[in-house]
């Protein structure tokens, strides 16, 4: 063999030693042993609060795990802290698919970090799956086939609490407090979709900041105006806060509170019970606060689980059983894969998903997906607090409407 020859010869060998050193390929994260999964989540920061979805996600996957794991592997949940910041989201998100070479992005929270990580996922067909917004922009299986919600939209909660104002409540005037942020503009809009032509009878909205220190103003300024409904759209700590006022200033409007505020033990409770009477809200998970589910098995098994899983989470927490419900979710997903768990699969079974029940969902509440439908849950109930427990009003909703997503 030739000088040239031999050169070539241990250029081959060496490229053949450095490939065997190197990571597995980006394209196929799988092993026989470990399903990786990536999550972010605000665990510091002005919507530190939801960190419990998190934790409650981390704790069901260490039970997963104890159980014997998924089909044979075990899953590593990756979480990180993104401060609620759409570029930390997205230098993080990076990070976990390119070093930790994560399978898919699970649960993370919140509408403008899930949107600034999108494209970059799509792009490189990684699943994005049961994020943890009600976004309309993040369920549009068309352009973005890689990217699917899991709870009711918020626009369409909207529309319910619109829908149920002009049966029960028609021609009253309404006042609107929400949250200056996607999330409140696009339940504000429901509001305003469902309304229609009795949009007039909006006589005030009010947008306010997470860290707004003049809330007691703006509670002020709307029981001034004199109007019979308040609609509430915000974070749990900013409800609690609100309905307080409201009681100080004795002021007892039909009170209307968004679903991820309406929580009895950590939001009406803290609030006081006394002037939590009589508000209404739509819910699709059980409220683990609730005395109405004290013998119910689902939460029965929830109580343990938090026992032995997450010993220093609140049980009364509505975001920590939403953490876990959505990790419930996910390992349905990933039984369905069985042994292929090409990232391919992995959509085809997120898509596949047809009256899965979880134990954390309201009876009548169920899971279904297609290729065409990437929003999970799209069914609500109204429920209205009587001092104690929350009471069903009617039957469950169907909240799915027809309107383009980016409408």
């Amino acid at each position: 063999m030739n000088v040239a020859g031999r050169m070539l010869l241990v250029l081959a060998i060496a490229l053949t030693s450095l490939s065997a050193m190197s990571p597995q390929r980006p394209e196929d994260p799988s092993t026989d042993s470990e399903i990786r999964i990536g999550n972010l989540m605000p665990y510091t920061g002005p919507l530190a609060e939801f960190a419990a979805i998190g934790k409650a996600e981390a704790a069901y996957f260490d039970m997963i795990n104890e159980r014997g794991g998924i089909n044979g592997r075990k899953v590593r949940f990756i979480s990180r802290d993104d401060n609620s910041d759409p570029t930390v989201a997205l230098d993080l998100t990076r990070g976990l698919v390119e070093r930790e070479n994560v399978l898919l992005m699970f649960g993370s929270f919140g509408t403008p970090g899930n949107l600034a990580v999108r494209s970059y996922l799509n792009e490189r067909k990684i699943p994005q799956l049961f994020v943890a917004s009600g976004a309309e922009e993040l369920v549009d299986p068309k352009a973005f086939p890689w990217t699917m919600g899991w709870q009711p939209s918020f626009r369409a909660e909207g529309r319910v609490y619109a829908n149920y104002i002009q049966a029960f409540y028609p021609q009253r005037k309404i006042v609107v407090l929400w949250q200056n942020d996607q999330f409140g503009r696009e339940l504000y809009r429901g509001i305003q979709d469902g309304l229609g032509d009795l949009t007039r009878l909006i006589i005030v909205g009010v947008a306010f900041d997470i860290a707004d220190a003049h809330i007691d103003g703006h509670v002020s300024i709307l029981k001034r105006s004199g109007a019979d409904i308040l609609v509430f759209a915000g974070v749990p700590a900013t409800a609690s806060q609100v309905i307080r006022l409201a009681a100080d200033f004795k002021w007892h409007p039909v009170f209307l509170l968004n679903d991820e505020a309406a929580a009895i033990g950590t939001v009406l409770g803290s609030a006081g019970a006394q002037n939590s009477v009589g508000v209404i809200s739509a819910s699709f998970l059980k409220d683990p606060g609730d005395p109405a589910w004290k013998d119910d098995p689902a939460i029965r098994d929830w109580l343990s689980f938090m026992d032995k899983y997450y010993p220093t989470g609140d049980k009364r927490s509505s975001a920590a059983l939403y953490g876990y419900a959505a990790a419930e979710t996910l390992a349905q997903v990933l039984k369905q894969c069985g042994d292929d768990l090409s990232r391919e699969n992995v959509m085809r079974q997120a898509a596949s998903l047809k009256d899965f029940e979880s134990p954390a969902l309201l009876p009548g509440i169920k899971i279904n997906t297609s290729e065409s439908n990437f929003r999970p849950i799209k069914q609500m109930r109204l429920v209205q607090f009587d001092g104690r427990t929350w009471q069903p009003i009617g039957d469950v909703l169907e909240t799915a409407f027809s309107d383009p997503p980016n409408n």
